[in-house]
């Protein structure tokens, strides 16, 4: 591309960044690297009424747990801050005046009450106001009145809102990089406010007003967007300014059913819906998810390689990413899969790594243990594990003594002869000096063979008492790791314990 590619993530701090909005901003930071780019963050907190505090907080960790960094934004001022609309509210009002000047804007005095006596006169007709080009001369405002009265109603400090004056009888050809041509008749449009009585501006004013002086090549947004792309086409062309690309992305589906995702369905489901927690809502990083599994499935949620390659770091998504890979329609939400790639992840982790984050878990549990020892467990049991918190359901029974013992197993394997049998087990045992997984594994062994016994008499009914339940990697490893002195302490504990 000749110019240098710069996009924007703009959210409102109204709440937690969803993870619809996650998506957004992650496929605008892979499109800038991908070509060199920047990446901005902008606030957008014109509607203070729905400002939230430590939403813009949360969102900034979010991104940066992903490891989707921004290049300019707050706290990482560039030569075209403030990157908060709210700091920049000196800015809208020329442009609006501008527009007015130029003739494609206009004030509007319209009482509330005025406009909403209209709105329910059109409802019960089955009609739907619209304020545009067939009824803006009837209504009150400086296209149906006079010079003087525009001028005499300023000065009074009247209440005004600046409307943008759409054109009739035009038709708009608009293209979308995921789309193509959309075709827009204008007569459909309405003449939206662009400058609040309030003194702030709103989205459609500040954003493109925003865009502009921080030179952003490509929007790329979310398909809610989509209907006022036409507006912002206009805008661009009334200020005789280039209007950047647009790409709108698909909206992420439901599970299950119609309509996009929502808060709603991550608690009828069981699932994260934000990335990190907010209120009581437990994000991904509190579910135990690694941040590159979760950029994994955002990133194939809606896009595809072209490829059977469903596994990529963020490298290998910049490189591989393209807006024109990117689907039209929506893209249905799988928390199975989800957890899938998490599973993929877990595994490319090292032992040692993992290690450290179940070591606060251990010590949750009250369990104190050598590094090097977790990290041994860790790559004991990691391939059963999705999650760093599977790893205790998987192998307690390396730090803590089983007191109970699975009923079915017992059941099963705890024979007439078991107690003698193990008993001879834990004899042998104790006589071993070196307790090494392979070296107990072939006296066991030998041993079975030596008193033809089957293998079925005894290893089963060992890993029971040693685990407590049927489960768990190479038992002769588990017995290294716990030493001699537990072994022998779990099999007496069990043949104490269990039924002879």
């Amino acid at each position: 591309m000749s110019e240098k590619v710069r996009v924007r993530f703009a959210p409102s701090p109204t709440g937690p960044l969803h993870i619809g909005g996650l998506r957004t901003a992650l496929f605008n930071y892979l499109f800038a690297k991908k070509h060199g780019g920047d990446f901005l963050l902008r606030i957008e907190d014109t509607d203070q009424n729905r400002y939230v505090p430590g939403a813009e907080d949360y969102i900034i960790n979010a991104l940066n747990w992903c490891g989707i960094l921004f290049d300019e934004g707050p706290g990482k001022e560039g030569s075209v801050g403030p990157y908060r609309q709210s700091e920049r509210k000196a800015l809208y009002r020329d442009y609006a005046l501008e527009l007015i000047n130029k003739g494609w804007a206009y004030y509007a005095f319209d009482a509330t009450e005025t406009l909403d006596h209209h709105r329910k006169e059109h409802e019960a007709k089955g009609k739907t106001f619209i304020y545009n080009w067939h009824n803006r001369l009837k209504l009150t405002n400086s296209l149906s009145l006079s010079e003087d009265e525009v001028s005499a109603r300023l000065k009074a400090g009247e209440d005004y809102v600046i409307r943008f004056k759409s054109p009739q009888d035009e038709t708009l050809l608009l293209n979308d990089i995921i789309r193509g041509e959309i075709k827009i008749d204008t007569n459909i449009l309405d003449d939206k406010v662009l400058f609040k009585s309030d003194g702030m501006p709103t989205y459609h004013l500040a954003n493109i007003v925003d865009d502009h002086l921080m030179q952003i090549t490509h929007v790329i947004r979310g398909e809610e967007w989509l209907p006022s792309l036409a507006l912002h086409q206009l805008l661009y062309t009334a200020f005789d300014w280039q209007a950047p690309q647009f790409a709108h992305l698909p909206l992420i589906m439901k599970p299950v059913g119609k309509g996009k995702l929502s808060k709603r369905d991550g608690e009828k489901g069981g699932f994260p819906v934000f990335p990190l927690s907010w209120n009581e809502s437990v994000g991904y990083k509190e579910a135990g998810f690694f941040p590159e599994a979760v950029v994994n499935f955002l990133a194939l949620l809606g896009w595809n390689p072209g490829t059977e390659q469903e596994i990529f770091t963020l490298e290998e998504l910049i490189q591989s990413f393209s807006l024109e890979r990117v689907n039209k329609s929506g893209a249905r939400f799988d928390p199975e899969k989800n957890n899938w790639y998490n599973q993929q992840w877990l595994q490319r982790k090292s032992d040692g790594e993992l290690a450290q984050s179940y070591q606060q878990l251990l010590k949750e549990k009250g369990v104190t243990c050598d590094a090097s020892r977790i990290e041994k467990v860790v790559g004991l049991i990691k391939e059963r594990a999705t999650f760093v918190a599977d790893f205790w359901d998987l192998g307690s029974y390396f730090f803590v003594t089983p007191t109970h013992w699975d009923e079915k197993a017992v059941k099963k394997q705890w024979k007439e002869d078991t107690p003698e049998i193990l008993e001879k087990v834990a004899v042998l045992l104790e006589n071993l000096t070196d307790f090494q997984s392979e070296i107990i594994e072939t006296q066991v062994k030998d041993w079975i063979a030596d008193q033809e016994l089957s293998f079925g008499k005894v290893m089963p009914p060992l890993r029971l008492v040693i685990v407590g339940e049927m489960k768990g990697p190479h038992l002769f490893d588990i017995l290294e790791f716990i030493g001699k002195e537990e072994s022998v302490k779990r099999i007496h504990n069990a043949i104490t314990a269990l039924p002879n």
